[in-house]
C-alpha cells in the first residue's frame, strides 16, 4: 500500500514548519538534557543564581537567629565549604558594577545569559568589593552577608547548561535545515537545470521529472507546458516557411524553362545563373527546415568509413579534399547527421580554400572531426555569430556561390544534438581549423 504524504508536508512551507517542530523535539527530550547532565557533571562550581539562592536561606536563619547562634551557624556553613563573612551593612557603599579582573566577553556572557531570579543580591547581580566579586544579602538593618564567588563568568552564569541548549539547537537546526536544502530544493532545481541544459525542443516526452514538494512540481510543470508552447509555435513557423520554401519551386520551374526557350546570348546565362542561385537557396533553406537530423537514432556506425566517403565524393567532382586517421572506428552516432555535417564543413572549405584535410581520432571518451582548410578563415570576433543562422560574415557579398548563412548552423545543432560542441581554430600559417568534438558512446 502506498503512503499519502498529508498535502500540508508536501509544500515546502509545511516541510520547514515539520522540520523546526522535530528540531525542537531532538533540542527539548533528547540532545539538551543529555548534554546538560554532562555538562552538570564536569562542571561542579554552582552558578551565581544557586550561590544567591544559598546565601539568601542561610542569611533568613541569621536574622532570626539569636547573636550567640549565629557563630555556630557560620560555623557550620564554613565546615560545609561556604565561605561566609558577616560585614556592617555600611560597607555596600564601597560596592562597585566592575574592577581591573573583568573582560568584555564577561559582559557579553552575562548579557546574554542573564540571571532571572526574583529576588536580586544586595548590590545586583555584578558587584565587586575591593576587586573581588561578590554575592551579599541583607540580614537585618546592621548587617550583611557576603561570600566571594569567581569573577569568571564562565562559570558563574547560565553559560554551561543554557548555552549547551543554544549551542546543540545551533547545530541541529543547521544540519536539519541543511539535510532539507539539499533534498528538498538543492537537488531538485540541479535535476530541473540539468534537464534544461539537455533539452530537445524536437522530444515529445516531458523533459523536466514533475517529483518533489508541491512548488517543485508546480515549476516543473510550469516549464513542461512552456516548452510545449515553444514547440508548437517553432513548429508552426517551420511549416510555413517550409511550405512558402516549397511552394517557390513550382513557379521557378516554370521561369527557367521560358529562360531556356530564349535565344542564347549573355542575357539568357545571367537570367540562369540567377535562377540556379535562388534554386539553391530555397535548396538550403528547405534544408535547414526539414531537421531530419533530430529524429534520428543513435546506431553503431564505422565513422572511419563514413568520412573516407564524403572526402571521395568531393575529390570525384574536383576539390582537392583528404582523409587522415584510422582506417575503422565504430561509434555510436547519428550517421546521416555526422555525413550532413561533414559535408557541410567540407563545402565551406572548398568555397574559400583550395584543399582541405578532414582528420579523424578517439581521445579520452571522444571523437574529434577536424576539417582543416588553406583559406582566409573566421576571424575571433565572429566566431560565435556563424553559427547563428542567416548570418554571414559579409553580408554585401552576393556571387553565385553565396547561401543564406545556414550551414554552419546546422553543423552546430547536429554537434548539440550528440551532446558536443562545434570549435574552430587558427591553423597556421593561415587557414582555419573547424573542429566537431562529440563523445563516444
Amino acid at each position: 500500500m502506498k503512503l499519502r504524504v498529508p498535502l500540508g508536508l508536501r509544500t515546502i512551507h509545511g516541510q520547514i514548519t515539520a522540520l523546526a517542530i522535530l528540531a525542537l523535539l531532538i533540542i527539548i527530550v533528547l540532545a539538551g538534557p543529555m548534554l546538560e547532565r554532562w555538562v552538570r557533571g564536569d562542571y561542579r562550581v554552582k552558578d551565581i543564581e544557586r550561590i544567591a539562592d544559598d546565601v539568601q536561606m542561610i542569611g533568613e536563619l541569621l536574622a532570626v537567629a539569636p547573636p550567640d547562634e549565629r557563630r555556630v551557624i557560620l560555623d557550620a556553613a564554613r565546615r560545609a565549604g561556604w565561605d561566609l563573612t558577616l560585614q556592617p551593612l555600611s560597607l555596600s557603599e564601597q560596592f562597585t558594577a566592575s574592577s581591573p579582573q573583568w573582560t568584555f566577553w564577561g559582559s557579553v556572557i552575562e548579557w546574554l545569559f542573564p540571571p532571572d531570579n526574583l529576588v536580586s543580591p544586595l548590590g545586583g547581580w555584578r558587584t565587586f568589593l575591593n576587586g573581588h566579586r561578590v554575592v551579599a544579602m541583607r540580614v537585618d538593618d546592621a548587617t550583611m552577608l557576603v561570600t566571594p564567588i569567581s569573577s569568571d563568568p564562565f562559570v558563574t552564569s547560565d553559560f554551561a547548561v543554557r548555552g549547551s541548549y543554544s549551542l546543540v539547537a545551533l547545530v541541529t537546526m543547521i544540519f536539519l535545515f541543511s539535510a532539507f536544502a539539499v533534498w528538498a530544493i538543492m537537488l531538485p532545481l540541479r535535476r530541473i537545470s540539468r534537464a534544461a541544459m539537455n533539452a530537445d525542443i524536437s522530444n515529445d516526452g516531458e523533459v523536466f521529472e514533475e517529483r518533489g514538494s508541491v512548488e517543485i512540481v508546480a515549476l516543473a510543470r510550469a516549464l513542461n507546458s512552456m516548452r510545449k508552447r515553444i514547440a508548437i509555435m517553432v513548429e508552426s513557423r517551420t511549416r510555413m516557411l517550409r511550405g512558402i520554401s516549397h511552394d517557390l519551386r513550382t513557379p521557378l520551374t516554370r521561369l527557367r524553362l521560358k529562360t531556356e526557350r530564349l535565344p542564347a546570348d549573355t542575357a539568357r546565362d545571367a537570367m540562369l545563373s540567377d535562377i540556379n542561385h535562388i534554386d539553391r537557396l530555397l535548396g538550403e533553406s528547405l534544408d535547414y527546415l526539414r531537421d531530419n537530423y533530430r529524429k534520428e537514432n543513435f546506431e553503431r556506425t564505422d565513422i572511419a568509413s563514413t568520412l573516407q566517403t564524403i572526402c571521395s565524393e568531393f575529390a570525384d567532382v574536383g576539390f582537392d579534399v583528404t582523409y587522415r586517421g584510422p582506417n575503422r572506428l565504430v561509434v555510436d552516432c547519428k550517421p546521416l547527421a555526422i555525413t550532413r555535417a561533414v559535408t557541410n564543413l567540407c563545402d565551406n572549405a572548398t568555397k574559400f580554400a583550395s584543399s582541405a584535410v578532414v582528420e579523424l581520432r578517439a581521445d579520452a571518451g571522444t571523437m574529434v572531426i577536424d576539417v582543416i582548410d588553406d583559406g582566409p578563415g573566421i576571424p575571433e570576433i565572429y566566431r560565435q555569430r556563424v553559427l547563428e543562422p542567416f548570418f554571414k560574415i559579409d553580408a554585401a557579398r552576393n556571387d553565385a556561390n553565396a547561401g543564406f548563412g545556414l550551414g554552419l548552423s546546422i553543423v552546430a545543432e547536429i554537434a548539440q544534438a550528440h551532446g558536443g560542441k562545434l570549435e574552430f581554430l587558427d591553423r597556421q600559417p593561415h587557414g582555419l581549423i573547424a573542429r566537431l568534438i562529440l563523445p563516444v558512446r
